[in-house]
């Protein structure tokens, strides 16, 4: 057994351990030491390295892969408006994400769009909150903003509605709906009464 003081935490054996390395692809085992591998290679090298406190996990012939960070790039869409978007993603507080808005609001020439995109959250923010359209129209009274939210909603602020024309008089959008029933797709259009006008 290795000494208790320089073993590491956790050992995977059994494994096909992708190693990212052209001259050896795959390992049987490897040894982690404070997040990090220590050791690559044969079950049998490292259960050598293994101590008294050592996690030892079989892994049963399945695979492990590096830690992936897909950064989920739209390489097009990026090109061609880096200028204009706004990021939020990490951003702490709704005041910090509201003075960065009215600041890229300030720099944005017409006709173009403030574009905020991307995989912020409320519950980043201190105030645990999304921004109101009141507080949207204050950063950017004049420049028409696109707020997107985790790709399941949008805010338009009063200046994109009325770049797009959008008044209390425009009817309402016709919505299609599908569902699945009695394994059948079924489909519904109707007008969306969820109207909320900035």
């Amino acid at each position: 057994m290795a000494a208790e003081n320089n073993s590491p935490e956790l050992i995977l054996i059994n494994g096909r351990i992708a190693t990212v390395d052209h001259s050896r692809p795959f390992a049987e085992a490897v040894a982690i030491q404070n997040g990090r591998f220590i050791s690559v290679g044969s079950n049998e090298e490292i259960m050598r390295l293994r101590a008294s406190n050592t996690e030892t996990i079989d892994l049963g012939g399945r695979t492990v892969i590096p830690g992936l960070n897909d950064s989920h790039m739209h390489p097009i869409r990026g090109g061609l408006n880096y200028n204009m978007e706004l990021r939020w993603d990490g951003v702490p507080s709704l005041a910090d994400a509201m003075r960065m808005l009215k600041e890229q609001a300030q720099r944005t020439p017409p006709p173009q769009w403030v574009r905020v995109i991307g995989g912020w959250t409320e519950f980043q923010f201190a105030e645990r909150r999304m921004p109101t359209l009141e507080e949207i129209n204050q950063a950017a009274p004049d420049t028409p903003v696109f707020v997107l939210h985790l790709y399941d909603r949008a805010f338009l602020n009063r200046a994109a509605l009325r770049a797009v024309g959008y008044t209390k008089d425009t009817p309402e959008p016709i919505v299609t709906r599908c569902w699945l029933h009695e394994g059948h797709a079924r489909a519904d259009r109707r007008r969306d009464s969820a109207r909320q006008a900035g």
